[in-house]
C-alpha cells in the first residue's frame, strides 16, 4: 500500500514539476486584437415588434420578420449561414427594421393598432397567422412593404444567395413597381 502511494506522489510531484518548466504562451496586443473583433462581429440588430413600431413613425424603411419556432432545426440554419452573413447582416442593417419573432409566443401582439393573440388550436400566435395567410412553414421571412400592406411571407430557409434578391427587390422599392420574375431574370447577384 505505501508503495502505491509514493508511486502516487512520485508521480503526482513530476506533473507538477513539468507543469512549471511548460513556457507560458504569452498574450500579444495582436492577439487580443483579433479576440475583440471576432467578439465584436457585426450582427443584424432584431428589434421587438413594438420597437419596430416606434422605428416605422420616423422610417419608410420596410420591415423584415424572421418568423421562428425554437423547436424549428432550419430555423438555427438560417440564422448560423444567412443571418450571420456579412452582406446580409449589412444590407437588412442599412436597408430594413428587422424583427425576429417566435410564431408560437404566447404573449399578446399589438401591431399598428390590431390586436393578436396565441391560438391553442393552431399553436401558434393569431399574428404568425396573419403574416403567413395561414400558410404556417418555418422558418418565413416576412416583408412589410410599407405601413398598412399586405405581408409578403417566403416560406422555407433560405441560403445567402436566395436571401440577395428578396432583399435587394424589397430594399430598393422594386416591389409594386416591376414583377418579381422580371427582376430576377435582370438581377445579376454581388455576393459570395
Amino acid at each position: 500500500m505505501q508503495k502505491v502511494i509514493r508511486g502516487v506522489l512520485l508521480t503526482g510531484s513530476t506533473v507538477l514539476a513539468l507543469s512549471f518548466m511548460h513556457p507560458v504562451k504569452q498574450t500579444t496586443d495582436h492577439d487580443l486584437m483579433h479576440l475583440t473583433a471576432e467578439n465584436k462581429k457585426e450582427q443584424i440588430k432584431w428589434m421587438s415588434l413594438n420597437e419596430a413600431e416606434l422605428a416605422l413613425k420616423n422610417s419608410t424603411k420596410p420591415v423584415l420578420i424572421d418568423l421562428y419556432t425554437d423547436w424549428c432545426g432550419w430555423c438555427k440554419v438560417m440564422d448560423k449561414k444567412t443571418y450571420s452573413h456579412p452582406e446580409v447582416i449589412k444590407y437588412i442593417n442599412e436597408n430594413f427594421i428587422p424583427v425576429k419573432l417566435n410564431a408560437e409566443t404566447r404573449d399578446d401582439i399589438s401591431w399598428l393598432g390590431k390586436h393578436y393573440s396565441y391560438q391553442s388550436s393552431y399553436r401558434v400566435n393569431s399574428y404568425a397567422l396573419y403574416l403567413t395567410a395561414g400558410e404556417l412553414s418555418f422558418p418565413t421571412t416576412v416583408i412589410l412593404p410599407e405601413k398598412g400592406e399586405t405581408p409578403q411571407a417566403i416560406a422555407g430557409y433560405l441560403e445567402p444567395k436566395e436571401m440577395e434578391i428578396i432583399l435587394h427587390y424589397f430594399g430598393e422599392r422594386h416591389y409594386g413597381n416591376q414583377p418579381f420574375q422580371q427582376f430576377h431574370d435582370q438581377y445579376s447577384s454581388r455576393w459570395k
